[in-house]
């Protein structure tokens, strides 16, 4: 079997993408099962800019320590018969199904949901917190396992200000993402959480926030058709529905932060996960309003707790 860095054994493709292949792996140092990401050959032709670029989002993903968040272990490069040295990330191997897998047989109770996507802002607050942006949020880079759900493939992830890749295309998928990444937009937190408002949408009504005629559109271009307003769900917090509302706001700074998402929809639902409350401000209430996010309960939150194992 091949074998990368003559560490890494390849077993068995299970994923597949424009710019990547996933391997399900084995550390024969460690003793243990990996994911291996390799990046495709034609993805970079000049070979070294490609390899720089990995190492460096490599290097992010690795600074990302979260019960949320797959972790990054290791960084290498395997040469072709054409002496062309192809990158490779090694991530942990999280075992569990993908959230879109999950949605493809309708949307979720309303209680998962949120807890699902308190889980997601939670694992990009600690993203933020460390000035990378994932770029890419959407169901497939979601894993549902018992211990919680756990954000995938920080593989475009870039540091917040950072740009379109080199030839000027947008990183991520169309459907997620934010109106100002169209026009060139330097990527920030605000994108994450255009993205996560879509995710929360998708999971509590089973569809697109946009009318079904108009989504073939949309997926190959810049919005043009504002965002529907969430439709009743029996039971759901009317804060909730608010936070769904201003996550899809076009204008970047009427969107929540991660932090405060994590914490209303953890709220919601009486769930908790772990924030890095040390290294964000606590949010302060709105005028005239009463608050969940005061600081004694924002520093209750702060503790990890599993997810319901029965998720999946």
């Amino acid at each position: 079997m091949r074998t990368l860095g003559g560490r890494y054994r390849l077993d068995q493709r299970i994923g597949l993408g424009g710019m990547s292949e996933v391997w399900r792996g084995h550390d024969r140092v460690l003793d243990r099962p990996v994911a291996i990401k390799i990046m495709a050959p034609e993805w970079d032709g000049t070979g070294n800019r490609s390899v720089d670029r990995v190492r460096t989002e490599a290097r992010s993903a690795a600074r990302l320590v979260h019960p949320n968040v797959a972790s990054v272990h290791d960084f290498g490069t395997s040469a072709l018969p054409t002496d062309q040295q192809v990158p490779y990330i090694v991530m942990e191997l999280v075992e569990g199904e993908t959230l879109g897998a999950h949605l493809a047989s309708g949307p979720l109770d309303w209680r998962i949901a949120l807890r699902v996507g308190a889980e997601v802002s939670a694992a990009l607050a600690a993203a933020h917190t460390h000035g990378i942006v994932h770029r890419d949020i959407k169901p497939g880079n979601v894993i549902l396992t018992p211990a919680g759900a756990k954000v995938l493939d920080f593989g475009i992830a870039a540091p917040a200000g950072g740009r379109h890749a080199d030839d000027g295309t947008v990183l991520g998928t169309p459907a997620y993402t934010a109106p100002e990444s169209f026009d060139g937009t330097a990527a920030t937190p605000a994108a994450d959480m255009y993205a996560l408002g879509v995710l929360l949408y998708l999971c509590l009504t089973g569809r697109l926030p946009w009318p079904s005629e108009t989504a073939p559109a949309l997926l190959r271009s810049p919005r043009q058709v504002e965002p529907e307003p969430l439709p009743p769900v029996a039971g759901l917090p009317a804060d909730v529905a608010d936070l769904v509302h201003r996550c899809l706001a076009e204008e970047p700074t009427h969107r929540p932060t991660s932090l405060v998402a994590a914490l209303l929809l953890a709220e919601a639902v009486d769930a908790r996960v772990y924030v890095p409350m040390r290294d964000m401000p606590v949010p302060r209430p709105r005028p005239g309003r009463t608050s969940p996010w005061t600081e004694e309960a924002a520093n209750a939150a702060t503790e990890a707790a599993p997810m319901d194992a029965d998720l999946r």
